[in-house]
Parts: C-alpha cells; sequence; structure tokens
C-alpha cells in the first residue's frame, strides 16, 4: 500500500513538474516575442523617425525665414540655428547626415531658407554660399603681400584704420590666443623676438567678402588664418616628409613666391634651393636682402648684401627666421615638388626670364650676357 502511494506521489510530483516546465517555457517564450516586438518596433520607430528627419520640414510652408550663420560656425553650431529656426527636423540627425555625405566648408552669412527645403539643398547653399544680400565689402589681398601692405590695402577699403591693424597682429597676446585657435598652422615659432611680426605669411591672399558694416580687426585676421588652414592643412603629410615644421614650409614658400612668378619657375626654383642646402651653400636670394632692408630697391647692391638680419639668407644658412610675405598656394605645392636637376645658381633677365647653371663660372658668364 505504501509503495502504491509513493508511485502515485512521484507521478503526481512528475506532472507538477511538467506543467511548471511548460509554463515556464511559455512565460519564456512571450517575454522573447514581446522582446522582438518591442525590438522591431523600436527600429522600425527609429527609422521612420530618421527617414522623417531627412525630409523637408513642411513641404508646403514656403514662408522665406532669414538666417545668419556667424564667421567661425562649427557644423554642430550651424544645425543648432537651422533646428532653432525650423529650417530642419533634428540637428543631430543633420550632423551624421553631414558626415555620411562627407560634407564640410560651410560659408558664413546671412541667408534664406524655407521649410520645403530638402537636406542636400540646405548643404548645397551653405557651400556655395548663396546668401540674401551682396556683401558690404569685398577685398582682394594679393600673393607676395607683407603685414604692412595687407594693412594699407584693408585700410583703403574698411573702417579701420592700417595702424588699428598692425597694432592688433603685433599684439602678443592676442596672438598668443590665435595659436590656441588655431593650432595646425600657428606655434610658438612665430613668437621669437627676432621675428619681425609674428603673423607674417600666414595671412592667405585671397578675395575676402564681409557682410557687417563694421567688421573688426580681429574678424578680418582669423577670417585669414581660417582660409589659410584651409590651404595649408591638405599639406600636412608632406611637410611632415619633408621634415619641416609648417613654419619653415611656409617660410619656403615665401621665398618661392617673391622668387618666381610662374608654377614651373618656382618648382625650379624649388630645386635648386634644396641642392643648395643640401651641399651647404646659403640660399642667396635677393627677397630677403630687401625684407631685412624694410623696402622695396630696383637693384640689390653688393653692400645690401651684407645687412645683419636673421632674414637675409646671405648672412644665415637654410631657411630665414620666417616667411617674408603671404603666397600663393602653387608656391607651397612648390616646396614639396621640386624639379630635379644638378643647377646650383640661377638669375634673372630684364624679361622676366631665368636662366640657371651648375658652376658659378656658367653663372659668371651668364651674368655678363643678361644683366652687366
Amino acid at each position: 500500500m505504501s509503495s502504491k502511494k509513493e508511485k502515485n506521489t512521484y507521478r503526481s510530483n512528475m506532472v507538477n513538474r511538467g506543467n511548471e516546465a511548460r509554463a515556464v517555457r511559455k512565460i519564456v517564450s512571450i517575454i522573447l516575442i514581446a522582446l522582438i516586438l518591442i525590438i522591431a518596433v523600436g527600429g522600425f520607430s527609429g527609422y521612420m523617425y530618421i527617414k522623417s528627419a531627412l525630409e523637408p520640414v513642411n513641404p508646403t510652408n514656403k514662408e522665406n525665414v532669414e538666417i545668419t550663420i556667424p564667421m567661425g560656425s562649427s557644423t554642430s553650431s550651424i544645425a543648432s540655428i537651422l533646428e532653432e529656426n525650423g529650417i530642419i527636423k533634428d540637428a543631430r540627425i543633420f550632423r551624421f547626415y553631414i558626415k555620411f555625405k562627407n560634407q564640410a566648408d560651410f560659408q558664413a552669412g546671412d541667408y534664406v531658407f524655407n521649410q520645403t527645403q530638402s537636406l542636400d539643398e540646405i548643404i548645397e547653399s551653405l557651400k556655395s554660399g548663396k546668401v540674401m544680400a551682396d556683401p558690404m565689402y569685398t577685398v582682394t589681398i594679393p600673393e607676395g603681400k607683407t603685414i604692412e601692405q595687407i594693412a594699407k590695402i584693408y585700410a583703403t577699403h574698411l573702417p579701420f584704420s592700417e595702424d588699428d591693424f598692425l597694432e592688433q597682429v603685433n599684439d602678443e597676446e592676442y596672438v598668443e590666443q590665435l595659436i590656441e585657435q588655431f593650432p595646425s598652422v600657428l606655434s610658438e615659432d612665430i613668437l621669437d623676438p627676432e621675428i619681425n611680426t609674428p603673423l607674417e605669411g600666414y595671412l592667405f591672399a585671397a578675395t575676402y567678402e564681409f557682410f557687417e558694416k563694421e567688421p573688426t580687426v580681429k574678424l578680418v585676421i582669423e577670417s585669414m588664418l581660417e582660409k589659410t588652414v584651409s590651404i595649408v592643412v591638405p599639406f600636412l603629410d608632406e611637410i611632415e616628409s619633408k621634415q619641416f615644421s609648417v613654419h619653415e614650409a611656409l617660410t619656403f614658400a615665401s621665398l618661392l613666391e617673391n622668387e618666381a612668378r610662374t608654377e614651373e619657375q618656382r618648382k625650379e626654383i624649388s630645386g635648386v634651393f634644396y641642392n643648395r642646402m643640401e651641399i651647404g651653400m646659403k640660399l642667396q636670394t635677393d627677397p630677403t636682402v630687401l625684407y631685412a632692408l624694410g623696402g622695396h630697391k630696383d637693384k640689390v647692391l653688393y653692400e645690401d648684401l651684407e645687412v645683419d638680419s636673421p632674414y637675409n639668407t646671405y648672412v644665415v644658412h637654410d631657411l630665414p627666421i620666417g616667411p617674408i610675405s603671404n603666397f600663393a598656394k602653387n608656391a607651397l605645392e612648390a616646396v614639396f615638388n621640386p624639379v630635379e636637376s644638378d643647377y646650383i645658381y640661377f638669375l634673372h633677365d630684364a624679361e622676366g626670364k631665368i636662366h640657371y647653371s651648375v658652376t658659378h663660372d656658367e653663372h659668371l658668364a651668364l651674368k655678363e650676357k643678361y644683366i652687366d
């Protein structure tokens, strides 16, 4: 009897365990299905949200909205401005979209947008700088200009004086701020006490537009430095491969800018300068003498070559202490693409043609033929 009772108890326990196991499996299945549904719904909702954020805010609302993108605005701040003004739905999605599309170089200025525009249309406007109004000022800074010459150009076009500009570019505290603000191009090298003007050579030659009624000197300087960054940064690997600092590379470019006018001539003279440095010869380039003297002369005299200055390449070895002017992009390119030759000497004739030679005797013969 006892044995039969034990068997019934065992069967009962087994049944209960089976029921419990089935219940557990059922609960687990329900939980898994619920999780899958949550993930699926969440994923679908996320997809629909992103899809919606990529579409125009309101395809029927053509009311124009005037928006100002300040100078120096980051993509994050631009996205925030657009979202705050109702031109895009989500600033984060806009930023991700920009990265995905590899878009950059947005222009500061005053824009007119509306809610019917797609993200691509908005991006294109920001890149091309299509603004609602013409700039208040348009100023062109040519290549090969010194800081003093740049100051004179701005003083004739903008509402500040030459002295205002020069005082700002020589303000050491401000220059130190700029070094922190533009670390990819500016370094402590420009604070050397023997440097004539810290930002010499760093204010890129280009045409600049200003939309403010009274643009400040700081705005002008920082606009020019932003342009310099856009030109120089793509060459950072090449600068490193030549074992130059940025300061040395821009100094080299400024010499080529002043020694030649064509792209090919700059590459040829670049090769000559490398040859001279390789054999320990001084660069001996007249534009550095003129810069050291502080002015232009129609003809450099022998006595001028002896001027005691860290810029005078008839006195110092290798590159001068810093740039002697700003430069064109192809002058910087010539630093990294010299024409290989055995030439050590060169001279300019009256027509602007450059004549090269390997030996000093050949150089003297060319000099007698074309100059003396």
